[in-house]
């Protein structure tokens, strides 16, 4: 039963909710959307997007395949308990990444029975595929408008045509045929290669000797590509599943319980990201640890199989990998990565690294055998009991794999644990105007991964108990502030919101904290998307903080940004070579800055960070103080909604960042700019109070009267302390609120059904009373939840069913920690 503590008192709700501190660690009741394994950056990020550990592969955060596949054999049984065995195709008509594939194309739109067999191309060019924009990946440059392709070619008549499949890339809109009858159409972007069934009716003219594959292909915006080819499905015969009976997860840590043959399985994936403590959260190194019991009072054979697929190093799976071995002090190790290592080559949003090098290392305990190879061979040799040379190998990263093969021995009442690492060494990681940096753990270009590896295995026991120990206080911070449900919600994002970062060095030392605007555009460094998750960095480690905001400093200090407000972003990730985000946000990026500059003063008690940049602040806020309080047409951060003219959240935003520059003023000692600033803070509030009133609420702008908006810009005047606003607006748009929500939470505003979920949770924490913090958080529960479909948590969704609307792995759901932030400073401010 869920725990539903209302209290009219706040301090009585705070009583009640301290004794109840002993059910924290009881067994979770959320149902995540999906569950993080191995998190670390926005490259090494490997998920389970089902309830069961077997229901699906595991993939990247972008849903493409990064298997990992879990082995038991008991008593000579074997038993499938992580990873779902991906389908294998075979090639039947090559794609132009597998093959040199020549087609007839046209740019000039042909007549209709261009698709037919009987038409007559002679004039048409001929081309290798793959055509596009990208150079390293196209053979043909297309770059714009459409353009029509007809490849013929001749089958065996030996393949079940059932099981043929249609292997296509395409941006951005795409139409194929098969001898002239419609096989498949789409009208948005799928650049990475996917098998899509191909209708009955086409199948039906597939006929022995020679066919028609056409298809026409267009370019809308940004980059264009097409490839298509055949595949044959080839599916494996799959294993008797372990049953699953438990999986929970904490801040750090996911695992699962198991039952298989006669024995108890339980297998986590621990990821040490410990804000606590910089250096370990820095380090590209995941453990996964297992601990098998006998559950009837017999002694049990038990060898558990361990393998990771080769996608994990690539960013598309037909990349040629190359394995490797070694030995550290305490450890073996195998690693893989692409043969041709393009560093730093590309970048956007649907990409995966293809440079740097994958490890899979076990201790020298004799207990663990490594191997690497083919990922069937290696799979069917472990069932079959035969035994898998380590090697040197190359291969397509889709059939490639490193494997473990733990021998347990013989298992009874006694538990026994043994565990692996799995880690990522991407040499250099983001490129910051020009100069490749490392990451944060290599910063001096001096400590080998090696070495890494090394000190991670020797403090893997100091590890378990520093993670036990941080999971119970991340769990109480959020249960002691908004009970069970909201402590859930605050470990389901923790990860997520942490990996979607990147941990560097400058060359002079300084740390930067770079976001990836996951499933959006890929930005690197985008500020309102520093914004929202701001609150968990504030709550638990001040320097990565700092790290966020520094590059948009670093860009307007060193003259390369001239405008009076800040960049919206510093590049494309991993290139932060400048904006490139094609539209400014002017105050909603100026408010950020210096309301996120003000917050880390409050929680470091000191103005230091804001003093260093004290000319560029002033700048921007002087923009502000002409254009912030009646914002003209332009995009805020919920940019999705489009451009909106005068913007009565955009114009809270205004104003309160004007009132953080004025208390900054006060803090570095400058008593009379800090009371001039403060001053017109609260004038320019007293008139949004009367432009956005309309009644029982405030508008979404100052001239629709009928509508009205999320004004969670406001939580800031709160937790800050800057008496900008007078509590009454809040607790009238709180009133509002609870009258117009939905099933699944508050929408954004009264445009659309939909939300932002770390909207809302900033939302809530203006609510005076627990109760109504509880109504507008317990939603957002109910939505992770039960949305779909099944991807990592989702920041934008539908408040009337609760589906993904778009968006997934974004580290904005660090805005989730809002509440406990507000904890954290109220006691700083106390003191």
């Amino acid at each position: 039963m869920q725990q539903r503590i209302y209290v009219n008192a706040a301090f009585g709700y705070s009583l009640c909710l301290i004794a109840l501190l002993s059910l924290t660690l009881q067994a979770q009741t959320l149902r995540p959307p999906a569950y993080p394994l191995i998190t670390h950056d926005p490259y090494f990020s490997i998920w389970s997007e089902g309830d069961r550990l077997t229901d699906v592969a595991t993939t990247h955060w972008t849903s493409k395949p990064q298997s990992m596949e879990g082995i038991v054999r008991v008593d000579g049984k074997a038993y499938q308990f992580m990873g779902a065995t991906p389908i294998q195709y075979k090639s039947v008509l090559s794609t132009g990444a597998d093959a040199n594939v020549a087609v007839k194309y046209t740019f000039e739109k042909p007549s209709e029975s261009w698709k037919e067999g009987n038409f007559d191309d002679a004039k048409w060019q001929t081309g290798r595929l793959p055509f596009g924009s990208h150079t390293d990946r196209s053979h043909l440059s297309w770059t714009k408008g459409g353009v029509w392709i007809r490849r013929t070619f001749d089958w065996d008549g030996q393949t079940d045509p059932s099981a043929l499949r249609l292997m296509l890339a395409y941006n951005d809109e795409v139409e194929v045929f098969l001898n002239g009858i419609p096989l498949y159409e789409h009208h948005s972007v799928a650049e990475d290669y996917r098998p899509y069934t191909i209708p009955a009716k086409a199948l039906q003219t597939l006929k022995k000797g020679k066919n028609l594959l056409t298809i026409y292909a267009l370019h809308t915006s940004g980059n264009a590509f097409i490839d298509a080819g055949l595949a044959q499905e080839i599916k494996a015969e799959p294993l008797p599943l372990a049953e699953q009976t438990k999986a929970e997860l904490t801040a750090t840590k996911t695992t699962y319980s198991f039952k298989a043959g006669g024995i108890n399985l339980t297998v986590s994936f621990l990821s040490p990201l410990l804000l606590n403590d910089l250096e370990v959260t820095a380090r590209p190194v995941s453990y996964i640890t297992y601990s098998v019991q006998s559950n009837d009072a017999k002694p049990h054979d038990v060898q558990l199989f361990t393998g990771i697929a080769g996608t994990v190093a690539t960013n598309l799976p037909n990349q040629e990998v190359v394995t490797n071995n070694g030995k550290a002090a305490n450890l073996n190790w195998l690693s893989i990565g692409t043969k041709e290592q393009p560093l730093l080559k590309k970048k956007g949003d649907d990409v995966r690294i293809d440079w740097g090098y994958a490890y899979l290392a076990v201790p020298q305990n004799g207990q663990t055998q490594l191997a690497s190879g083919a990922f069937r061979a290696l799979k069917e040799n472990f069932v079959n009991i035969q035994t898998s040379s380590t090697a040197v190998s190359v291969g397509t990263a889709t059939d490639m794999a490193l494997s473990a093969i733990v021998n347990v021995g013989k298992v009874e009442n006694t538990l026994k644990t043994s565990h692996l690492l799995l880690a990522y060494d991407d040499v250099y990681s983001v490129q910051y105007f020009g100069t490749n940096l490392r990451p944060w753990w290599n910063r001096t270009g001096k400590v080998t991964i090696e070495q890494l590896l090394t000190l991670a295995e020797k403090e893997y026991p100091a590890i378990q108990i520093k993670c036990a120990e941080f999971d119970k206080t991340i769990e109480n911070d959020a249960f002691k502030v908004g009970g069970k449900q909201y402590a859930e919600l605050c470990n389901l994002a923790y990860r997520q919101a942490i990996a979607a970062h990147k941990i560097v060095a400058k060359p002079n030392g300084e740390l930067l904290f770079f976001s990836k605007e996951n499933f959006s555009n890929g930005s690197i460094g985008t500020v309102d998307v520093t914004y929202p998750s701001a609150p968990l960095f504030l709550a638990y480690n001040i320097e990565l903080m700092k790290g966020m905001l520094r590059p948009i400093f670093d860009y307007s200090e060193s003259g390369q940004w001239t405008k009076p407000f800040p960049a919206h972003d510093v590049g494309t990730y991993p290139l932060a070579n400048g904006q490139t985000y094609p539209e400014d946000m002017p105050v909603e990026e100026g408010g950020n800055m210096l309301l996120l500059t003000a917050a880390v003063a409050a929680a470091e008690g000191n103005a230091d960070f804001a003093k260093q940049h004290w000319k560029t602040l002033s700048t921007w806020v002087e923009f502000l103080e002409r254009d912030g309080f009646d914002p003209a047409n332009q995009l805020c951060t919920d940019d999705f909604a489009g451009h909106l003219a005068r913007n009565a959240n955009l114009s809270i935003k205004a104003i309160l960042g004007i009132a953080a520059y004025g208390q900054l003023a006060q803090k570095i000692g400058d008593a009379a700019t800090g009371k001039k600033y403060l001053d017109l803070a609260r004038s320019l509030a007293t008139r949004w109070q009367t432009m956005a009133d309309v009644g029982d609420h405030y508008a979404l702008t100052f001239d629709k009267g009928n509508t009205w908006s999320q004004k969670y810009n406001l939580v800031w005047d709160k937790l800050l302390k800057f008496n900008v606003f007078p509590p009454s607006v809040a607790e009238k748009e709180i009133k509002y609120y609870l009258k117009i929500q939905q099933p699944y939470g508050l929408p954004l505003d009264s445009r659309k059904t939909y939300t932002k979920s770390d909207w809302i949770l900033w939302t809530a924490v203006l609510a005076q009373s627990p109760a109504d913090f509880q109504s507008l958080m317990q939603p957002v529960w109910k939505f992770a939840n039960e949305t779909q479909p099944r991807t990592p948590l989702t920041d934008w969704h539908e408040t009337p069913n609760a589906k993904r609307v778009g968006f997934t792995a974004r580290s904005v759901v660090g805005g989730y920690y809002m509440k406990v932030l507000e904890e954290k400073l109220a006691k700083k401010q106390k003191n």
